[in-house]
């Protein structure tokens, strides 16, 4: 079987996440660019305002898990961060975390690509690294300011805000780590070239051949190696590119409204990419009790989809305490315009 896990038991020590404050309601890019059309995927999503970045907001998220995992940030032997937004095309935003939060100069720094899976390879990644002795503790971060073309229908959804996640000895943890599978093919669903301001997407093979096909084979796998049937998770955590894809995911899947729905925010905050479903992760963990089990399917196109299964602990209540929940920075919302949408995300280029 396709199974992966540490030599050692890791889990989850820390865990903070970030969403901006601004909200672009769905009505605004209907009217200005889609008139009397089909109804929107969302409500609303998070917009980054103009300081904020994939670094900023990275940095806020790893001093959440910081926070509650209580750990000097010079124990971390690693500091990853996965994005398809990152600031500089030469200019690693791992560094600039990693300095920012006092984890230089000896610490491990990368950035991770794979579109919206990306913070979860970092996360296998992490788990890697402390489970193989080799650092006792690690950063990984999934966080995305996410780009769309003005008028196309990923205006939507493309959405800003991501998590972070400590990971380090089972002794220490709020969540351990069971296992993961990963199910990777070559699919051309979603691209952006060097140079391109936007992403292009091929619409026709967003669905069966790409989403549903990875993360469905993911789930299933992780599921069959570790004996586990649905009603074995008190949640399922999905990549989330709209409100129908993950719903579908789980009902194909055997899982109910009650497992998936807790982790569910793309309504309310679109899709933060490569943060999607580790904010789902966040928002669970922030509600979760001691033996829950926990399945989190990421997708990236591309394609592929990481499939990981955790169970909570007893130290996760006194822990999640110490930093803001998800469900603070969910919960702010600051709606504004398309006009002020853009100004902020700089569509309007005056060369």
């Amino acid at each position: 079987m396709p199974l992966m896990k540490p030599a050692l038991d890791v889990g989850i020590i820390g865990y903070g996440a970030y969403v901006p404050p601004y909200r672009l309601p769905a009505a605004e890019v209907s009217r200005v660019w889609h008139p009397g059309g089909d109804r929107a995927p969302v409500e609303s999503k998070s917009v980054a305002g103009p300081d904020e970045d994939t670094v900023t907001m990275s940095i806020e998220a790893a001093r959440n898990a910081l926070a509650r995992a209580n750990i000097a940030p010079a124990q971390l032997g690693a500091v990853w961060v996965g994005s398809e937004s990152h600031p500089y095309a030469v200019k690693p935003t791992s560094a600039i975390v990693a300095e920012a939060i006092g984890a230089t100069p000896h610490v491990l720094a990368g950035d991770w690509q794979f579109a919206c899976k990306a913070g979860t390879e970092a996360l296998q990644a992490a788990a890697a690294l402390v489970g193989s002795g080799m650092a006792p503790y690690a950063l990984a971060i999934g966080m995305d300011t996410a780009q769309s073309r003005p008028g196309d229908a990923l205006e939507y959804t493309a959405a800003a805000g991501g998590a972070a996640y400590i990971l380090g000895p089972a002794a220490d943890a709020v969540a351990l780590l069971q296992g993961s599978v990963s199910f990777v093919t070559e699919n051309p669903d979603f691209w952006r070239r060097p140079g391109q301001s936007y992403p292009e997407h091929g619409g026709r093979f967003t669905g069966e051949p790409s989403y549903f096909r990875h993360t469905l084979a993911a789930a299933t796998e992780l599921m069959e190696a570790l004996e586990r049937t649905p009603q074995d998770y008190a949640y399922a955590i999905f990549h989330q590119p709209n409100g129908r894809f993950p719903r579908q995911a789980a009902r194909r899947l055997g899982l109910t409204g009650d497992q998936v729905e807790p982790g569910l925010l793309v309504d309310r905050i679109g899709n933060a990419y490569a943060g999607s479903s580790l904010l789902g992760l966040s928002a669970v963990l922030d509600i979760a009790r001691a033996g829950d089990r926990i399945l989190v399917v990421s997708y990236g196109s591309g394609a592929g989809s990481d499939a990981l299964e955790w169970v909570v602990t007893d130290a996760l209540q006194e822990r999640r305490d110490r930093a803001p929940l998800t469900s603070h920075y969910v919960n702010r919302a600051q709606e504004i315009d398309y006009a002020t949408y853009a100004r902020y995300r700089n569509k309007l280029r005056m060369d």
